[in-house]
């Protein structure tokens, strides 16, 4: 085993002077960044190849998570904390004229993902580590994120997020030497072997490979260090030479270009028929260069294929991997021999599914022809496991009902024929689990109703959770401090232990500290807005927050028609006495979804107005910042006072933002939908702010005829509003411009109850009002929050998985301190010729 000789000083000059060729003179903050990151990865590394040699030698049993997202954030920090190097490192940084604040800011964040699907992924891998637990994550190396946006007179603006074409990442590893293949397109031939007997045979018309770039995922207060492999995209041939010679010079290189589009852009619009089938490829591109990888690693220590499942758990973050299902079928059979029925069995053995929405629109279809056209092998394997599906288990079930057989079959019978990738999931998973007590009920009582019915031990909840290195000892690193201060250390890996806080949640002391914390939160949010958007809002106002993707049941838009209220009712009366308002938002809304878009520019408009009007002065602001993503919510969640939760009942999985919120001293303000349910029960009703229809009081709305006119009718203040929003007062004049918001809300139904549950979300909003007046009752609601939500921590949540669908257990990873080597790994010798 070799030393550490360096000190960490000297591992960072090293760095900046023999990998980035630069001296100290010369070297800009970006230099340095690299240079410190570099440092900390040697160190991360020497752990990792150690864990390695561990889970090889014990041959143990992994999880595989594959997801086409993960929303990382930036990574340094998250490195520093878990791999215990924030006081060394701090030290070295001030031996050299640095700060880690000023470094931190220079990493970009990985285009990996988008909203909460992607978060989750990242907490849980986080997590896995820390707890010990044998685990890679699979998904792919985009070039480009979704979008950076920008605002341009309110409107969103899309531009390339090309995060990593400038510099790259300190913390990847590229293993070439793991580079997978992947066919598509061509046809199925039969082929006859000597003995007569027909196979089928895929004869793919192109093969694309996969290069795999490798993140370390360093746990916290363990040696454990588990990773993350990314597949980019590249042709299998640079360009035809031939044809380059003859002047053909985009012929030459258009394998290349078409190879490498396929990990180019996280979500392309598949609003086209080419943008539907990028996505299939790149979905099937990620699913088979893991599922080889993933046999590769079986296979180099094992010989016996029914010991897949048992060293093997495969979860499918959602329906994006389903088509994993096929390909382990097809791998399996096809490419090594084994007999349907015994591939059938291990398939159902190996996969476990999460569904994380209860939208149908959400649940991801694919039509017949595309999939005939790109994967024609996995099309025949689809239509024989439905038909066995069908014949066997339907039919055992509900003898001769050919509606149930037509209401749960894999191949939808429309025009034109669709494949129904959730239910694939459900059939040949050993387990299906929602994300959220309400959300599991709902999906057993809606959505897979029957195949609960069919499997009755099959469908499970496990709540999610968020990882507290992140959104707490990192992201708020004072309010840690001041609760290590309080109970102790240890709460980073057993949250639970906040409830010690509880306490001291009257104390007149530690109110004001934990308060005074939250100030100096607020004032760092007041200079992120006044960089951005040109003004300073107050921090004596309540910041009252909504930060996560926009789409119409978030109800972005119920939030404005508050905001609108509050304006207009201080337009008739300037000596309303009301407690100052900063509202808060930041979203992204996908760049086909007009209404969305809509909504964006509402807000932004009435911003525009609010914030210049000196009618209102500081009593009301409005903050929409622009490029949501990790890092802000880092600044935004501690300086929260108020958490946006107001989706409409029965359509919000789970939510990780609420827990992050509350985490953090933050009071939410929400329907009894997805988490908020839990976080209820953990905070008591006294702490939160609850309002709106339930979710059997939605159905029974529904069921009875909603029409908004009626409400409209009822109440003359909300008529006004959304009079207002029509009459072109926001956008100088046009009227136009906000008629899709209005339309939605009037004409075409409102679909998410937003004006039914406008006069209880006002109700909430008054008690909110009230209660932030008594600022001592309000801390003490504050600490009560943060004290009790250790429930949402993703580690209890991954020791769930890890107990009740992986059966995985955790292994211990010991490194003596200072080593920079693991040992070598030494296979285990006779008996008798033992060293």
């Amino acid at each position: 085993m070799i030393k550490i000789k360096e000190t960490l000083k000297e591992s960072i000059l090293r760095h900046l002077h023999l990998t980035l060729a630069r001296d100290v003179t010369s070297a800009t903050k970006h230099d340095w960044w690299i240079a410190v990151s570099h440092a900390i990865r040697d160190r991360v590394l020497s752990r990792f190849m150690n864990t390695q040699h561990v889970h090889n030698r014990h041959n143990t049993r992994r999880m595989y998570y594959l997801s086409l997202e993960y929303l990382m954030g930036r990574l340094f920090n998250n490195f520093v904390y878990n791999s215990g190097l924030e006081g060394e490192l701090d030290e070295a940084l001030e031996q050299l004229g640095l700060d880690r604040c000023s470094l931190v800011v220079e990493e970009p964040e990985m285009g990996l993902g988008n909203g909460g699907l992607g978060r989750l992924a990242a907490c849980f891998v986080d997590s896995l580590a820390t707890m010990d637990l044998p685990a890679v994550g699979y998904g792919i190396f985009y070039e480009f994120g979704l979008f950076r946006q920008s605002f341009e007179n309110g409107r969103q603006v899309e531009q390339p997020d090309n995060w990593n074409l400038e510099h790259g990442s300190p913390w990847e590893i590229i293993h070439a030497e793991y580079t997978q293949e992947v066919p598509l397109y061509g046809q199925v031939v039969d082929l006859y072997n000597d003995e007569g007997i027909c196979t089928r045979v895929w004869k793919p018309s192109q093969v694309i490979l996969g290069l795999p770039h490798d993140l370390p995922i360093p746990g916290y207060g363990t040696d454990t260090v588990n990773f993350l492999r990314l597949w980019e995209s590249r042709a299998s041939h640079d360009f035809d030479l031939k044809v380059f010679n003859q002047g053909g010079y985009v012929e030459a290189v258009r394998e290349k270009a078409i190879g490498e589009s396929i990990s180019k852009v996280l979500y392309p619009n598949d609003q086209t028929e080419s943008g539907k089938e990028l996505r299939l490829v790149q979905q099937y591109f990620f699913v088979t260069c893991s599922l080889k990888d993933i046999l590769r690693r079986f296979r180099a220590q094992n010989e016996d294929w029914n010991q897949l499942p048992e060293k093997a758990a495969i979860q499918l973050n959602d329906t994006h991997p389903a088509v994993a299902i096929l390909e382990l079928m097809r791998l399996l059979t096809d490419d090594h021999g084994l007999e349907w029925d015994h591939a059938w069995g291990i398939c159902k053995k190996t996969f476990s599914y999460t569904n994380h929405t209860l939208l149908p629109e959400a649940l991801e279809k694919w039509s017949v022809p595309l999939f005939r056209k790109v994967l024609p092998r996995h099309l025949e394997i689809a239509f024989r496991i439905n038909k066995w599906f069908l014949d066997s288990e339907v039919e055992a079930k509900w003898p001769g009902d050919a509606q149930k057989k037509r209401e749960l079959s894999i191949v939808e019978e429309s025009q034109p024929q669709m494949l129904r990738m959730a239910y694939l999931s459900v059939i040949a998973s050993h387990t299906v689990n929602g994300v959220a007590a309400l959300h599991t009920k709902l999906l057993k009582q809606h959505l897979f109703h029957d195949f609960d019915n069919l499997y009755p031990d099959k469908i499970q909840n496990k709540t999610n959770g968020i990882t507290p290195r992140r959104w707490l000892l990192a992201c708020n690193h004072e309010l840690a401090n001041l609760i290590t201060m309080t109970i102790g250390g240890g709460w980073q890996r057993n949250l639970d232990r906040l409830q010690e806080l509880s306490k001291k949640a009257k104390d007149a002391k530690f109110q004001q500290e934990f308060m005074g914390i939250k100030k100096r939160n607020k004032e760092k949010l007041a200079d992120t807005i006044e960089e951005k958007l040109g003004f300073r809002p107050s921090t004596d106002a309540i910041y009252d927050v909504q930060i996560k993707r926009l789409h119409e049941y978030k109800r972005q838009h119920l939030n404005l028609l508050h905001i609108l209220t509050l304006y207009r009712r201080l337009l008739h009366n300037p000596a309303l006495d009301i407690q100052p308002r900063v509202f808060v938002f930041g979203a992204k809304a996908a760049p086909g979804y007009e209404l969305a878009k809509n909504i964006i520019l509402a807000i932004n408009l009435a911003a525009e107005k609010i914030n210049n009007d000196p009618r209102v002065g500081d009593k009301l602001k409005v903050a929409y910042l622009p490029n949501y993503n990790v890092s802000l919510a880092e600044v935004i969640i501690p300086a929260a006072d108020l958490s946006e939760q107001i989706s409409t009942a029965g359509k919000e999985a789970s939510g990780t933002g609420n827990m992050k919120f509350a985490l953090n001293g933050a009071l939410t303000i929400g329907t009894l939908d997805g988490a908020n349910v839990e976080i209820l029960e953990e905070v008591g009703d006294d702490n939160i702010f609850i309002f709106g229809l339930k979710v059997e009081e939605v159905e029974e709305l529904r069921n009875k005829g909603y029409n908004p006119d009626d409400i409209l009718r009822d109440n003359e203040e909300l008529a006004a509003i959304i009079g207002w929003l029509r009459s072109g007062y926001f956008s100088n004049g046009d009227q136009d411009a906000l008629l899709p918001l209005v339309r939605s809300l009037t004409e075409w139904g409102d679909p998410y109850l937003v004006l039914a549950d406008f006069v209880s979300y006002l109700d909430a909003q008054d008690r909110v009002d009230q209660a932030y007046r008594d600022k001592k009752k309000w801390a003490e609601m504050a600490i009560l929050n943060t004290a009790r939500v250790g429930k949402f921590s993703s580690d209890r949540t991954i020791a769930e998985y890890a107990n009740d669908i992986w059966n995985l257990q955790p292994l211990e990873i010991r490194v003596e301190k200072g080593l920079t080597e693991p040992p070598f790994f030494v296979p285990p010798q006779p008996e008798g010729k033992k060293k």
